[in-house]
């Protein structure tokens, strides 16, 4: 008796295949090729001038590949129409390395930014949920402070909220840690954690933190400033204990004596 074919896997939320990144004649990063796993926090990695937030722009939009595509489930990002990507990038919330608010807005005017722009709920509806997101992280309270009376980490968590004001399927984090205390830190660490597990989320976090990598990473390309091109992938605890690349083996031990590298 024959046997059903069985169903073709489904596409993950997000691919980058054979992508090269460039300014002019001037090459960035070629060939760069993964797909990020449903559900997973995938890390960009790699050392200053390596293009992980090149990388990050070109997955949004903000900049146009050389050559190669980025996939957003079975759709062609890179060749839809403005429509079509405008589509796209509802699903998509993305945290700016500095936060990127507007600072003649409150947090919660900042947060109902994106609900006024792309839903027709009612403006009373649109605070309600713009508060809630706010409470989800840690900024209960702080609705109508602007952005210049609050820390570094509480602009980190405001600009959180407003990534999720439309309950993103997938959400890009720049530099996340960058400018923050090692306990700030964590806690937006834990933070991440938290939204992945209850949004349900992909997650794509650029960072070199290795604090951060070790600590929330599920899967993680290396990017080579210069090989320019990647030249690792995995989860980073199994790169750190059996990748063979002497580059990466600095990048996920520096500092650090390895001996006392973070255990599997």
């Amino acid at each position: 008796m024959a046997t059903a074919p069985s169903p073709a896997a489904e596409a993950p939320p997000l691919a980058v295949r054979d992508l090269t990144m460039a300014y002019g004649d001037n090459v960035v990063m070629r060939d760069l090729g993964f797909a990020v796993a449903r559900g997973n926090i995938f890390i960009v990695m790699g050392g200053s001038g390596s293009g992980k937030s090149t990388l990050l722009r070109h997955m949004i939009g903000l900049q146009e590949p050389a050559k190669g595509e980025v996939f957003y489930g079975e759709r062609s990002f890179t060749r839809s129409s403005e429509a079509e990507r405008n589509e796209i990038l509802r699903t998509v919330g993305v945290l700016y390395q500095k936060g990127a608010l507007w600072s003649g807005l409150t947090l919660a005017e900042n947060v109902a930014l994106p609900l006024e722009e792309y839903t027709k709920l009612p403006p009373a509806e649109i605070r309600s949920l713009a508060h809630l997101k706010l409470s989800l992280v840690g900024l209960a309270g702080a609705e109508d402070l602007y952005p210049s009376q609050i820390s570094g980490g509480m602009q980190k968590r405001a600009g959180l909220a407003r990534a999720i004001a439309l309950d993103p399927e997938i959400l890009f984090f720049d530099e996340p840690s960058a400018g923050l205390d090692p306990v700030s830190s964590r806690r937006l660490d834990d933070l991440i954690l938290l939204l992945r597990d209850s949004l349900g989320a992909t997650v794509v976090v650029v960072t070199h933190e290795l604090a951060s990598i070790f600590t929330i990473g599920d899967d993680a390309v290396f990017l080579d400033a210069e090989t320019r091109t990647q030249i690792a992938t995995g989860h980073p605890r199994e790169l750190l204990a059996h990748c063979s690349d002497p580059k990466v083996q600095r990048f996920l031990r520096r500092g650090e004596d390895p001996a006392r590298a973070p255990a599997k």
